[in-house]
């Protein structure tokens, strides 16, 4: 297959994605007349390409390109594998493989990164949120499925994988040489600071961490801690479950810490339970790393009240998904319900917007000019400074700080987001209304 009809058979997956697409948006309220027009329009797509074009196409690469860009458009975190991939990955669930440490999720059509597991061989190469992989040893990720390109990152313990890595405002891609590693989460950890301020840091949520998280306030507490900050940058493994834990150390009992809604899933109100451990005044620190479970407890504590949120807007991950097995082997993992905070607002593709908007200094940043802009040595956290001068200050000139009250805020005037490809962030779908 020439490059020319490569370049053609995305173009016309493109546009049958977009076919698809407005008529699964137009699912709920069109009529059954007007889900086969859209059917029909797809059906007469698929002909013209079939027989019109200049050489004969393959029209399983057109179909699996359609279909990987349809769940894409909807939700970066989908997935459809043939039945050959489906058959490894479920073997490999099973297995607990040695990997790099990445949590992905889909970019434009190739396989970006959510974040990087602290201390793991992809955190140590330097790969961060901003990054896109465009080839894992040598196999384009374009249109390939997220659960698949999770699949071919693991392996045994010392073994390697080469990943091409797309990088903001870096139109050649790196290639880094990574060796599979058995990832150990990161523990908890908690220390005073000045002022009687209690630091509690937690990068991983996976496994008892919230349970981690309860023991370390106590110990604070005993050591005169008066204020707390709570310190979730690159916390970007431990679910929605693992979050709602955290979230009820802070929260009285009866108060809402989250909800779940889906178009075949009633809304179901999650509530604090009365396990609550601290009640001193708090700050919240997030970054774009910030993912998952850690979203749902800021967003708690952001709604609640209960404390303010400094740092960057989070990642936007949190949802409960379902793989649906089709008739021929092949299999699609699909979000089915979203995570929303109390106040209504969903978390997934969204994230949550800090109450103190404060932006970390990027390594990977460059100029104007598109030159590297070496980083200046700190001798301290600009982040955690902000978030220990709300602690003990107050909220005092929101407005100084890097980022604009329209980002803030959240409204539409706000500056765009730019991805790895400098490309502007896609338009966010509003949640549904509550029932």
């Amino acid at each position: 297959m020439n490059s020319r009809f490569k370049f053609f058979v995305a173009s016309a997956s493109t546009c049958l994605v977009f076919v698809l697409l407005f008529g699964a948006m137009r699912g709920k309220s069109a009529s059954p007349e007007d889900t086969y027009k859209h059917l029909a329009v797809y059906t007469e797509v698929l002909s013209h390409i079939k027989n019109d074009y200049v050489e004969e196409p393959d029209m399983k690469s057109v179909t699996v390109g359609a279909v990987n860009g349809l769940l894409e458009a909807i939700d970066p975190y989908a997935s459809y594998l043939n039945a050959d991939q489906y058959k490894q990955w479920m073997k490999s669930k099973d297995q607990h493989k040695a990997s790099v440490g990445l949590i992905l999720s889909k970019k434009f059509g190739y396989v970006g990164i959510v974040d990087a597991i602290p201390g793991s061989p992809a955190a140590k190469a330097g790969l961060s949120t901003t990054d896109v992989l465009e080839t894992i040893n040598g196999v384009a990720t374009r249109d390939m499925p997220l659960a698949f390109a999770e699949l071919l990152l693991q392996g045994d313990p010392g073994t390697t994988v080469e990943v091409g890595v797309l990088r903001f405002r870096k139109p050649e891609p790196q290639k880094l040489t990574l060796t599979r590693a058995v990832v150990q989460y990161p523990a908890v950890t908690a220390k005073l600071l000045p002022d009687q301020v209690g630091l509690v840091q937690v990068q991983s949520l996976e496994g008892r961490n919230a349970a981690e998280v309860a023991a370390k306030l106590q110990d604070l507490e005993k050591q005169g801690a008066k204020k707390l900050v709570l310190d979730l940058r690159h916390c970007a493994t431990g679910g929605p479950d693992e979050g709602v834990k955290l979230a009820d150390l802070f929260l009285d009992k009866g108060r809402e810490i989250s909800y779940t809604q889906g178009q075949k899933s009633p809304r179901a109100d999650i509530l604090a339970d009365g396990t609550q451990v601290d009640r001193l005044p708090m700050v919240v620190i997030v970054n774009r790393g910030t993912a998952d479970g850690a979203e749902v407890a800021a967003a708690a504590l952001l709604d609640d009240h209960r404390a303010d949120v400094v740092g960057e807007r989070t990642y936007g991950d949190a949802s409960i998904r379902k793989t649906i097995t089709m008739e021929d082997g092949s299999a699609v993992i699909l979000s089915v319900a979203k995570y929303y905070s109390p106040s209504g607002k969903a978390i997934q593709d969204v994230g949550v917007t800090p109450s103190v908007p404060v932006t970390e200094v990027d390594a990977g940043a460059t100029d104007d000019d598109g030159n590297p802009i070496e980083p200046q040595p700190q001798s301290e956290d600009l982040l955690l400074k902000k978030a220990i001068e709300v602690i003990t200050k107050g909220r005092t000139d929101l407005a100084s700080t890097p980022a604009s009250p329209a980002a803030a805020s959240g409204s539409k005037d706000a500056p765009p987001v730019l991805t790895p490809l400098n490309v502007p962030h896609p338009q966010q779908q509003q949640p549904p209304q509550p029932r």
